[in-house]
């Protein structure tokens, strides 16, 4: 029996509650699926999490695997690379403070935000022109999104504005942003 085979066989158990089959299929690609979160994350600790949450997924889910879809390790490490965005995209939604936001309005240094190298102070510098150059409303849609993480739902009921003119702002300001920034990376090549 193939490997394929014998996934495709631990899954049927598993969806029949064998708990046997799950911890054969667990030992069996841990390091795979612990590794593919890692990947996304860059932490080792909050991938183990995931790959927790992620044999649990496939535990409720092992009914609906359907081996004419696809593999079973594809599937495995599909979802638990779904996992790991869903975790990062919590994490990078923390709000920012109003202070902290009106600070960056203001004209106050990126910089100030972040702890990177001197490397990232001088994009940091390059992207606060280019949110300088944009219209105020542009900047604080791109602002609230980016930075303090909010929804464009978020954005339309704090600015008083409909939904889709908050997600037309914010990728106006992108995509005027990037234009400008690929400007000056050609002035500086």
């Amino acid at each position: 029996m193939g490997a394929e085979a014998e996934d495709d066989a631990l899954l049927a158990g598993m969806a029949a509650g064998d708990r046997a089959a799950g911890a054969t299929f667990v030992r069996r690609h841990a390091a795979a699926v612990t590794g593919v979160a890692y990947h996304v994350v860059r932490d080792r600790a909050l991938a183990e999490d995931i790959a927790q949450e992620t044999f649990l997924r496939v535990w409720r889910a092992a009914p609906t695997y359907d081996p004419r879809r696809g593999n079973a390790r594809s599937w495995l490490l599909s979802i638990s690379r779904n996992a790991a965005i869903d975790s990062a995209r919590v994490r990078r939604a923390a709000p920012l403070s109003p202070d902290a936001l009106t600070d960056l309005l203001a004209g106050q240094s990126m910089a100030a935000y972040s702890d990177d190298s001197l490397m990232a102070e001088a994009d940091a510098a390059e992207v606060r022109r280019a949110l300088d150059r944009l219209p105020e409303e542009q900047r604080r849609a791109v602002l609230l999104a980016a930075v303090a993480g909010r929804s464009a739902a978020e954005i339309g009921e704090l600015e008083g504005i409909p939904l889709g003119t908050a997600k037309t702002r914010i990728r106006a300001a992108l995509m005027r942003m990037r234009d400008m920034l690929e400007v000056e990376m050609r002035r500086g090549l």
